[in-house]
């Protein structure tokens, strides 16, 4: 056993989603290489909710905290994150300011539920901001550029709305109302889709099967479902219930690690020096922020995992 109680077993585990939800972001690229973005994330919660109603019990959670978790972390997250990696995002530098959802659920909470922040997570506040600063200032003279940084960092700010919803939720299994927060977004992003990009966009992308981007856009898809959302959270549902947030919720900071490597290796997506130095202060202070306690009020801890 570790300091923190976890077996080598389970720390494995921990790494291993991590590392999956890392790679999240590089299938999330190959998917937007065929498919619409907006329809690309009505097709993914479809894929999920269907057998979601059909074969899972709904977690037995206030209908608002649900529609609340399903808008903010189904909904408006990926609608920014598929726009803003559309709109230029590389997909490892993605997965860094994505990150900002930790800080982000730290300041709700503290504006809207009265959390009391201790000095080390107000520290880890002003850390994370600084690093994201290290990667948006370059970009802030080109619009071209900046447009897609703040795409993904409203995705981010959205993610946080979904954290907040899910700790007042109160889920007894926290899988089970992830499951069933993929039946809120179809309905409105299909509907966003058609206005947006068009019957023909969407009717294009389900009969082009002959494409070179369509094998891998269906694997990425897949992998999206199947092991970023079905499998990952299971095991660190599992994970978090077993050890606690402060346990398992350091491992996430993997993620962004594994995203920027693999999106360099696999799609040759370099990274600058100064991208690389803020990378590591915003993991700093997501560090800080996640790992010190709030005191008092209600608790709205940052869900530091990718769905």
């Amino acid at each position: 056993m570790g300091p923190d109680g976890m077996s080598a077993r389970d720390r494995l585990l921990a790494v291993a989603v991590a590392a999956a939800w890392g790679l999240n972001f590089v299938a999330i690229d190959a998917s937007l290489g065929h498919f619409p973005p907006f329809f690309l994330v009505a097709l993914r919660f479809a894929l999920l909710a269907i057998p979601t109603i059909l074969f899972v019990p709904r977690p037995r959670v206030r209908l608002r905290w649900l529609i609340g978790y399903g808008l903010g972390f189904g909904t408006f997250q990926f609608l920014f994150l598929y726009a803003g990696m559309v709109a230029g995002m590389p997909a490892g530098l993605a997965s860094l300011v994505l990150q900002s959802s930790a800080p982000f659920t730290v300041l709700l909470g503290a504006l809207f539920f009265r959390e009391r922040m201790s000095p080390a997570r107000i520290a880890g506040l002003v850390v994370a901001c600084a690093g994201l600063a290290m990667v948006g200032a370059p970009r802030a003279g080109d619009g071209a550029s900046l447009l897609p940084f703040l795409l993904v960092l409203a995705g981010g700010l959205s993610w946080a709305v979904g954290n907040v919803a899910t700790a007042q939720a109160h889920a007894d299994d926290p899988l089970r109302l992830t499951l069933w927060m993929s039946v809120v977004p179809p309905l409105p992003m299909l509907a966003l889709s058609l206005v947006v990009e068009g019957p023909d966009a969407i009717a294009g992308s389900l009969t082009s099967w002959q494409e070179p981007t369509a094998a891998p856009a269906l694997l990425g898809l897949a992998y999206t479902v199947l092991v970023g959302t079905v499998g990952g959270s299971g095991v660190w549902s599992w994970l978090m219930t077993r050890h606690g947030s402060s346990a398992v919720a350091p491992f996430s900071l993997l993620v962004p690690v594994v995203g920027i490597a693999a999106a360099w290796i696999l799609l040759g997506q370099a990274v600058t020096p100064l991208d690389l130095a803020g990378a590591a202060v915003v993991m700093a202070g997501v560090y800080l922020a996640t790992r010190a306690p709030a005191r008092g009020g209600a608790r709205t801890d940052p869900v530091v995992a990718p769905g």
